[in-house]
């Protein structure tokens, strides 16, 4: 087995400067971070920002292209490439494709202490939208979805583009969402000190049954 690569100093920073900016600017905005606040936050120079991306609107965009490839490597890992299902995949490999989809969500979004800085961010965007809602809609919220609309669809026979498959997936996404945007509330209410790997499996089992219990009435017949 091949051990990872080091990365270089260069590299470190610019991997810092990334998530300081994923931090920052999904916290304050794009207008209210400073370079010198980006910098500080990193622990790199303030020429670093221009040297490596150009000045905050470059930093800005990869921040966005960052998101694109992390969430690109979840959805992938969960169904292959984010493109059309095969035409012949069947009715239960496309449930057990979305089940699998569902699991990795959970493990990603409730579960990685880093997802919460890339959602701070989508939802700075969803509220203030830039040319990097932009990057991200194109990237991946768009072509995913249309992806588990296709695998909905193979499931149940109903249309992939019709308004009640493209709501029913993003209520399937949301109640995931859910856990990590609610995080506080959630972990006080149910009397968490964290929510790790433990405390996700019992939001996979819950999201899981919800999941199967939509497909079981929908079932496909044909």
């Amino acid at each position: 087995m091949d051990k990872p690569r080091r990365l270089s100093g260069a590299e470190r920073t610019r991997e810092a400067l990334i998530h300081a900016g994923l931090r920052l600017f999904g916290s304050h905005g794009f207008e209210a971070t400073s370079t010198r606040a980006l910098a500080s936050e990193a622990g790199a120079n303030i020429g670093s920002i221009a040297y490596h991306f150009g000045g905050k609107d470059g930093l800005h965009a990869a921040c966005a292209e960052y998101i694109v490839d992390m969430i690109s490597l979840v959805a992938e890992g969960a169904f292959g490439e984010i493109a059309a299902p095969r035409e012949d995949v069947g009715p239960e490999e496309a449930r057990a494709q979305l089940a699998q989809t569902l699991d990795a969500m959970v493990s990603f979004i409730v579960a990685r202490p880093e997802a919460g800085e890339i959602v701070q961010f989508v939802l700075r965007e969803l509220t203030h939208p830039t040319g990097a809602l932009d990057t991200i809609y194109t990237g991946v919220f768009e072509p995913v979805h249309m992806r588990l609309c296709a695998l909905w669809a193979a499931a149940t026979g109903e249309p992939a583009e019709s308004e009640n498959t493209k709501i029913t997936v993003f209520t399937m996404i949301g109640q995931v969402v859910y856990f990590r945007i609610a995080r506080e509330p959630v972990m006080r209410r149910m009397g968490w000190k964290t929510i790790g790997a433990r405390e996700s499996s019992k939001v996979v089992y819950i999201a899981s049954s919800n999941l199967k219990a939509i497909l079981d009435s929908r079932r496909r017949t044909s």
